[in-house]
């Protein structure tokens, strides 16, 4: 039998923030690792000086590069010069799997997938919703656009692959059940993370960390805190750690409510480091669909309280007394009383470290999707490279 040459992938996403570039790095790490050539198209307009360090520590992984420009978030006349760029880059680039994520790096990896395949280039088109434009209602004008362009892009898709079930369901309902071939493969997170991180001594009672944005629930967090107080009778501490546009909001919020000493502020950091700093974790989201930073809490034997939304309660349990009601600061209290005055409050309610680990490793999550891109590539035969000008 002969050795399964490397393969070429491209991973094609717009923001290097959040979870969406947690994710693409575990595949790249991993990928490379197994001697595959890896490399990365994204937006240039957004992150800052953390997501420039986190590519600092990427950079060795992709054989293929790191290429950047402005992808804009909201569909414009823009998005047609960006295409161009895109399809300049990749196809000099000559990947044997074309992976968007998001709604717009999906787009990108799809349309220049196939404007290749015109060209007689196999290349395998996947694409991973990651939530995006699946919180829009269908009722709303953005989804009435977005959901029969999602369904017209699926001729151009070989796989889906959906990182939570909520995802998926979401998707059948929205868009409708996949025309072509669809897996469910759940994030994971690297075997080296599946270590107890231990609160400091002068650790905060509550830690919220992530976008400054309303959809993550930053303002929810900084209410049920002031409620929890009132619950518990006494004064607690808190550290919100993030980055985001609406974040000057949040500072001001805590002070109207008079938390300002109470509540302090960080810009994004490493998780693990942030973890130290708290003895709970908070995460009042009003949307999700897999949250890495739960993933990353846990396997930190971290305490964590969620909203009951996305794929939060996959990861859980659905009746876990640890999830609170979505967008419901008063739910959220409740359970982030409880964590303060129960001695036995985690023992009893997060979930047992080894059975988390067997479902959440980054190591099964990585075989299993490029066990799909193998499929797919074995599937279109050996990929017809076209001939690139020097």
């Amino acid at each position: 039998m002969q050795p399964q040459r490397p393969l070429r992938i491209i991973h094609c996403f717009r923001s290097p923030v959040g979870g969406i570039f947690r994710h693409v790095r575990e595949l790249a790490e991993a990928h490379a690792a197994a001697g595959h050539e890896v490399g990365i198209l994204c937006d240039s307009t957004t992150g800052g000086s953390y997501e420039d360090s986190l590519f600092d520590g990427i950079r060795p992984y992709l054989a293929l590069g790191l290429v950047r420009m402005p992808i804009h978030r909201s569909i414009g006349p823009r998005d047609f010069a960006a295409l161009w760029r895109c399809y300049k880059e990749i196809r000099s680039l000559q990947p044997d799997v074309l992976h968007g994520h998001g709604a717009k790096g999906g787009a990108i990896a799809r349309l220049i997938g196939s404007a290749l395949r015109v060209n007689r280039y196999r290349v395998a088109r996947l694409y991973s919703p990651h939530g995006g434009s699946l919180h829009y209602s269908p009722k709303s004008f953005v989804g009435r656009i977005v959901f029969p362009l999602e369904r017209l892009q699926e001729r151009l898709t070989d796989a889906l692959v959906f990182v939570c079930d909520f995802e998926r369901q979401t998707y059948f309902s929205k868009v409708g059940e996949p025309r072509e071939h669809y897996e469910l493969i759940y994030n994971g997170i690297d075997d080296r993370e599946f270590e107890a991180v231990e609160a400091r001594p002068d650790a905060v009672d509550f830690l919220y960390i992530g976008m400054m944005r309303d959809l993550k629930g930053p303002d929810l967090f900084v209410d049920a805190f002031a409620r929890t107080e009132r619950l518990v009778g006494r004064p607690l501490s808190a550290l919100m750690v993030g980055d985001g546009p609406q974040q000057q909001e949040y500072r001001d919020l805590t002070f109207e409510q008079g938390l300002g000493r109470r509540i302090t502020m960080r810009p994004a950091m490493n998780a693990r480091e942030a973890f130290s700093l708290a003895r709970n974790i908070v995460i009042p989201s009003r949307a999700e669909s897999m949250p890495y930073i739960v993933l990353e809490a846990l396997a930190a034997q971290k305490p964590v309280i969620a909203s009951r939304v996305g794929g939060i309660p996959e990861i859980l349990g659905k009746h876990s007394a640890a999830l609170a009601e979505a967008a419901d600061a008063q739910s959220l209290a409740t359970i982030m009383a409880s964590a303060i005055v129960e001695k036995d409050w985690s023992a009893r309610v997060m979930p047992d470290p080894k059975t988390f680990k067997s479902r959440f490793a980054a190591s099964v999550m990585t075989a299993e999707v490029l066990r799909l891109y193998r499929d797919l590539c074995r599937d279109q035969s050996a990929p017809i490279r076209p001939q690139v000008a020097t």
